[in-house]
């Protein structure tokens, strides 16, 4: 390719569109739909000569152009306090409530699998005599022992840090592992089962299920509301994989990928406060009867949000996605 002639014969589409950016907020429809033919025609010229005559001094002119270009066609986007309030009355609790079909039932199963692994192990005393000698059981199921110092061995700030990251961290495994059609997901629900079963069925051959129920309940129903709507997001992800339905798998998977994305930052909110509780009123000493209150009190706000406002959001067309603006184009379009 002759790099002179070249130039010669687009310069002035270059200068056009040059100018057209220097007033881009006072356009003409016309004037809008030329910059956006524009856009395109230097972008493909930007390619051309830097696959077949590449000059680093018109390369550098052109790729500056097709970028303010392609800021003007497509539109830059700043995220404030409206995206984040429509975020958390719209996008997440839509996106909770699309998925209900999955998380609910997966919320039934596990409650029953760790119920069941609870009676289980409180009673046979030959798996008790499995998971520890009988010295340890001892230590863990005494009054003042391991299981209720387990929430007052920290400060509470800390150990109420500690605990939303660790369960923020399961919550997003759960998220992001359902791409592997949901088998990851299985695992780290059954992790969760098997441990509150243990200690279920340890407290309860012990005669003090009340006591374990009074230490779990109170941050224990938001905590596991939301590894149940992380788990059921993921295999929902996971499904997708297997039967996209109308739309091409691609499509399905960044659509319902997006949203499990949104979803994450959502319920990291959500263990924020479930480990709050868990820091500062499981070990309190208010009587079990309030500490046990304002878990249900939680739980029953978080799920009045997802039906109410989710509800609402999903029926006006919310579908937890970004917004169509804040997607990326397949084609430009003009801003």
């Amino acid at each position: 390719m002759d790099l002179d002639v070249f130039v010669s014969a687009h310069r002035a589409e270059w200068d056009r569109l040059e100018a057209l950016l220097r007033r881009r907020r006072r356009l003409t429809g016309a004037e809008a739909d030329e910059l956006v033919a524009l856009y395109q025609r230097v972008t493909t010229h930007l390619s051309l000569i830097q696959s077949a005559a590449p000059d680093p001094q018109l390369t550098g002119r052109l790729s500056q152009l097709v970028a303010r270009a392609r800021s003007a066609v497509t539109g830059t986007r700043r995220a404030g306090w409206r995206d984040a309030i429509r975020f958390l009355v719209a996008g997440f609790p839509a996106a909770v409530y699309r998925s209900r079909h999955w998380w609910v039932p997966a919320a039934l199963v596990s409650t029953a699998v760790a119920a069941l692994l609870g009676w289980w192990i409180g009673s046979h005393p030959e798996v008790q005599a499995a998971i520890g000698a009988p010295s340890e059981l001892r230590d863990l199921t005494r009054p003042g022992g391991e299981y209720e110092t387990y929430y007052s061995s920290h400060p509470a700030a800390s150990f109420a840090a500690q605990v939303w990251t660790n369960n923020a961290q399961a919550a997003a495994m759960c998220l992001v592992l359902g791409v592997f059609l949901g088998l990851p997901v299985l695992w780290v629900l059954f992790e969760n089962m098997l441990n509150l079963g243990v200690g279920a069925g340890l407290m309860s051959s012990a005669g003090r299920l009340d006591t374990f129920l009074g230490l779990v309940l109170p941050h224990g129903l938001l905590e596991l509301t939301a590894v149940f709507v992380a788990a059921g997001t993921g295999l929902r992800l996971g499904w997708t994989v297997i039967d996209p339905g109308p739309r091409s798998r691609r499509t399905a998977l960044a659509e319902e990928g997006r949203a499990a994305l949104g979803m994450a930052i959502g319920l990291a909110l959500v263990l924020f406060v479930s480990g709050a509780i868990e820091g500062f009123v499981t070990p309190s000493g208010l009587p079990t009867w309030a500490r046990i209150g304002t878990g249900v009190v939680a739980e029953l706000a978080f799920l009045a949000y997802v039906y109410v406002l989710g509800g609402r959001a999903v029926r006006a067309g919310e579908t937890g996605d970004l917004a169509a603006a804040e997607r990326s184009a397949g084609v430009p379009t003009a801003a």
